[in-house]
């Protein structure tokens, strides 16, 4: 009886030690399982606290270039209307000096036209004496005479690189209006020169400004 109670005793100590031995072995796997699936975790994790990182850094530079790419074009814009508005103002400029010139051309004509008028009716009218008719006949020539030698001088002024002028006579003495902002001592002595030969003018009666 006693050999085999030690018998029994000996194959339940053994049972015990594989049932605990199995289970310390369960634990360990169920340990490694969890690490396993915790790193797993981790690692997607991170991957996705990367791939976060990425998309914010992919919309912060979406965003700056967008930023700048407005400042980029508000500023060009801005140049454009710049631009725009000094080209306009540039424009304008010279389109008042052309209708300076050209006005003032059209006026001194008309001028002259009712003159050249008025002194024909002198000559069509039949209470007219002779010597009014005479009179009359002289200024005629004489108003022919000073718009020929106008219209020649201008010309040759403007062959000699000015861009326009204006030749106002006023008895003896003429004034010239050219377009240019300063004038030198060769460009005066040109105009002086063209005057008194065609006009047939005094240099002290030569008045040569500038617009």
């Amino acid at each position: 009886m006693k050999i085999i109670k030690k018998n029994q005793l000996t194959i339940l100590v053994l049972a015990l030690m594989l049932v605990t031995a199995g289970y310390l072995n369960y634990n360990s796997n169920q340990s490694v399982t969890t690490e396993s699936k915790i790193a797993s975790i981790g690692d997607a994790t991170l991957v996705s606290s990367n791939s976060i990182v990425s998309n914010n850094n992919i919309q912060d530079n979406v965003s700056s270039n967008t930023t700048n790419n407005i400042v980029s074009n508000s500023n060009l814009a801005n140049n454009t209307i710049e631009n725009t508005e000094n080209s306009a103002e540039e424009t304008n400029s010279d389109v008042k000096d052309t209708d300076y010139y050209t006005s003032s051309k059209i006026e001194r004509d008309t001028m002259y036209s009712e003159m050249l008028e008025s002194y024909q009716k002198i000559l069509d009218s039949s209470t007219t004496s002779s010597a009014q008719k005479e009179e009359a006949q002289k200024e005629i020539t004489t108003i022919n005479n000073t718009k020929n030698s106008i219209m020649i001088s201008e010309n040759l002024i403007k062959t000699k690189g000015f861009e326009d002028c204006l030749i106002y006579v006023n008895d003896d003495s003429i004034s010239i209006v050219v377009k240019k902002e300063t004038l030198n001592k060769e460009d005066t002595a040109q105009i002086q020169s063209i005057i008194a030969r065609e006009m047939n003018a005094k240099l002290e009666n030569i008045h040569i400004m500038t617009k």
